[in-house]
């Protein structure tokens, strides 16, 4: 055991947290993103403004990338085949290699890193809904085989994210709502299970709502905004239950 050294990790570590929430307020995320991957290659657990600051970091990075890529189908979709058609399907092509070198980059990060160094409860079920979160997005832009291989990824880190958080997460932590919105909405537009879909968007529900007065006060207003979604969501999915199509409209945490 070397003080010295102890001590300079701790610093830079905590140098580079400082960096990502300055370039979290300049809204740099791409360097956001560096810094916080430094922290998250450190091998010690994350504490909660770690996790948050990786987490705001590849969610404005790739969710930029995602609305980019969403826009460019609908106008593939109503455009006739042009010469601009083709523009639109080489800078769709180019989005779709970005999201997948920054997903793997996450994903990477989860496996080797993140998960295997998460002791706390919290942390498991944070981390594994970020894995399904990110499988998603890659099913969301992929097809045939590589969909039906990102499709598989997100449901088992989701269920195993949902297991944990079912014993150990209480049923109006912000987290845990999180989880069920994302995970729902994975089942409505990627694995086309629009029964099961409402089925765990409602539970959270349900179960929140019984347990309102066992909310704290820091987590209240991002428990019921969570509520809110989950509950437009259920009316948008049963009012479209006929539809073949899912809606690209649908809220998720991200």
């Amino acid at each position: 055991f070397n003080p010295v050294n102890q001590y300079t990790m701790s610093s830079e570590r905590e140098e580079n947290v400082a960096m990502a929430q300055l370039a979290d307020q300049a809204e740099r995320y791409e360097d956001m993103v560096e810094y916080m991957k430094k922290v998250a290659q450190s091998d010690t657990e994350l504490s909660v403004e770690e996790r948050n600051l990786l987490s705001v970091a590849y969610k404005n990075v790739i969710g930029s990338r995602r609305s980019s890529w969403r826009i460019l189908s609908s106008i593939l979709q109503k455009q006739t085949e042009t010469a601009y058609t083709s523009m639109a399907t080489n800078l769709q092509k180019k989005i779709e290699n970005e999201l997948s070198t920054l997903c793997k980059d996450v994903l990477d990060l989860l496996d080797n890193h993140l998960l295997a160094n998460s002791t706390s409860e919290e942390s498991k079920v944070f981390f594994n809904k970020m894995k399904g979160d990110y499988h998603r997005y890659m099913a969301e832009y992929s097809t045939n085989e590589a969909r039906e291989n990102a499709a598989e990824e997100a449901a088992a880190a989701y269920k195993v994210a949902e297991e944990i958080a079912g014993e150990h997460i209480p049923t109006t932590h912000p987290l845990r709502l999180g989880l069920a919105l994302n995970y729902s909405v994975f089942l409505y537009e990627i694995a086309n299970a629009p029964e099961k879909a409402c089925s765990v968007a409602k539970q959270a529900f349900d179960m929140a709502i019984s347990e309102l007065d066992s909310l704290t006060e820091e987590s209240y207003r991002d428990s019921t905004l969570i509520m809110q979604l989950l509950r437009d969501n259920l009316t948008l999915w049963t009012s479209d239950m006929g539809n073949e199509e899912a809606d690209d409209d649908d809220d998720d945490e991200n």
